[in-house]
């Protein structure tokens, strides 16, 4: 299917000027060139020549100009010049800039529902399938850049990620960014990816429980009912063992558990019998997601072991569905387009696919239910489905 899909730029090169010398990286939040700036953070955001002299007005001295839009020679504070990819960025965004190489960062988009901080890019997992391959680098500092973005977030923002790498490894350090989380950002629902083994631990679920967090969340990944299936997709002997040991005790301290179970030619074809386990032993947990795979990162490196057309794997997700729900498990299937299930499961489909990365082929322009669809991700290289087409009937869904 020949198409051409490309996500946000999130980060990239700009250029830099009157930062002061010896300047390192430095965080901005974008604000709307009539406003008055309230932190040394605040930079005006400049579009326009107009842009530039109200912000001057309103005494701005660092200016953030998207294309053309040179602040002027009026505009002698801090200036970052970036090329017309970064035009969707608006007031509220949060931007990292790393000075010395003009490097710049997305942190946050205000007008996004999909925010993720990225935690650390090292794990204690290998993952076949993995979008975010883990690097074994010293990365303390990102906490560090988190704690500084969180209080120039919105307050009323209602929701905030954290993924990986693996965010668990170092659980004295990021537990208490959570507790940050939670004050400076109070009515925001936290969800984690996490591989749960350290969870295996008492303390550290002593710890998150210690939160007291209303709405904070652990998705954590069990690939198969089958311990050397699980192992072997993650590449860590022992991983079952200490994962589900993780969510009994998580579970036992009254937190909240999403199970997620990427479906790929390892793990679908024993989905039914995984979700019978999970039905049997863990019928406590307060959700599971059955998820498509992101074909990037090492799942494309390992796409001739991995790829299998969801079109084939639709009966077992058929059949899951149904024990999960047998089971009064709240269940829903990520990052799969709709044309592509099987009529019945449709209305447990979410749009799942973060923003900046989802978008569809014009094959779907006719899609009665392309308001409601997953879409497609635009990282890596997509493999499309043959089961792809426009829906012309249209999808009833949960309500999610």
């Amino acid at each position: 299917m020949g198409v051409s899909m490309t996500p946000l730029a999130l980060h990239g090169t700009g250029r830099a000027t009157g930062f002061s010398e010896g300047s390192g990286r430095t965080l901005l939040r974008l604000r709307d060139p009539a406003d008055t700036p309230s932190h040394a953070a605040d930079a005006a955001l400049i579009r326009s020549t107009d842009h530039a002299v109200m912000a001057l007005l309103q005494g701005f001295d660092t200016f953030v100009a998207i294309g053309d839009s040179e602040p002027g020679s009026g505009a002698n504070g801090r200036r970052v010049l970036l090329d017309n990819r970064f035009s969707h960025l608006t007031p509220g965004d949060i931007l990292a800039l790393d000075v010395p190489t003009n490097r710049v960062r997305v942190l946050w988009r205000s007008e996004s529902n999909h925010n993720s901080f990225l935690v650390t890019e090292r794990c204690d997992h290998f993952c076949l399938m993995c979008s975010q391959p883990p690097r074994n680098v010293d990365d303390g500092w990102i906490i560090d850049e988190i704690y500084e973005c969180l209080p120039l977030i919105d307050p009323s923002t209602k929701s905030v990620g954290f993924t990986g790498g693996e965010t668990l490894l170092a659980p004295d350090r990021f537990i208490p960014l959570l507790g940050a989380v939670g004050r400076l950002l109070p009515h925001a629902g936290v969800h984690v990816l996490t591989n749960g083994r350290a969870f295996s631990r008492a303390a550290v679920v002593r710890n998150w429980a210690a939160l007291q967090h209303p709405d904070l969340w652990a998705g954590i990944p069990i690939y198969s009912a089958v311990d050397t299936i699980h192992d072997y997709v993650v590449q860590s002997r022992g991983a079952f063992d200490e994962t589900v040991l993780g969510v009994l005790r998580m579970k036992d301290a009254g937190q909240r558990v999403e199970i997620r179970v990427v479906l790929h030619a390892l793990t679908a074809p024993r989905l039914v019998e995984t979700c019978t386990w999970l039905a049997r032993n863990m019928p406590f947990v307060d959700h599971v997601a059955l998820m498509g795979m992101e074909d990037t990162g090492f799942a494309l490196a390992n796409h001739a072991a991995l790829w299998m057309d969801p079109l084939d794997y639709g009966p077992a997700l058929t059949d899951g569905i149904a024990v999960l729900s047998e089971a009064g498990i709240r269940t829903s299937i990520y990052n799969l387009p709709l044309c592509v299930l099987p009529e019945g499961v449709r209305p447990w489909a979410v749009r799942s696919i973060s923003d900046w990365k989802n978008d569809r082929p014009d094959v779907c322009s006719s899609c009665s239910a392309a308001g409601r669809c997953a879409g497609f991700f635009t990282t890596g290289k997509t493999k499309f489905s043959r089961g792809i087409q426009p829906i012309a009937e249209p999808v009833t869904f949960l309500g999610r």
